[in-house]
């Protein structure tokens, strides 16, 4: 078997054009909620501490001298991130909880069926 032909047979398999399409889906979503946070979610809460926008948060350590560059510690970016993060877990709890959810009751037809199938034969 040549090396190509196993490697399409591999790249073909179920799980491995599922996880592609998961990865693809997963990064458009990245940016769905990186656009909600930034431009829906930041702006009325900066607004709510005074006007403020998250990603001007910063730390300078080090002042810029002649044509070095100001060492910042941006952590108004990292904030934003945080809120990121905590959105597209708390999207992926629902979505689980969801899945969660369904499976229990076509489980729990599915078991009902089955005891009325006994009981009526």
């Amino acid at each position: 078997m040549s090396l190509l032909k196993e490697f399409r047979d591999f790249a073909m398999r179920g799980n491995v054009v599922d996880l592609a399409v998961g990865v693809i889906i997963g990064a458009a979503f990245g940016k769905i909620v990186s656009s909600l946070v930034a431009n829906i979610i930041m702006p009325p809460l900066g607004l709510l501490i005074g006007g403020v926008d998250f990603k001007s948060f910063s730390w300078v350590l080090k002042p810029a001298v002649g044509d070095t560059p100001a060492v910042v510690m941006q952590y108004g970016i990292f904030i934003q991130t945080v809120f990121d993060f905590i959105i597209v877990a708390f999207a992926i709890f629902m979505a689980i909880k969801l899945m969660n959810k369904l499976h229990k009751k076509k489980k729990l037809k599915s078991r009902s069926q089955s005891l009325l199938m006994k009981k009526c034969c």
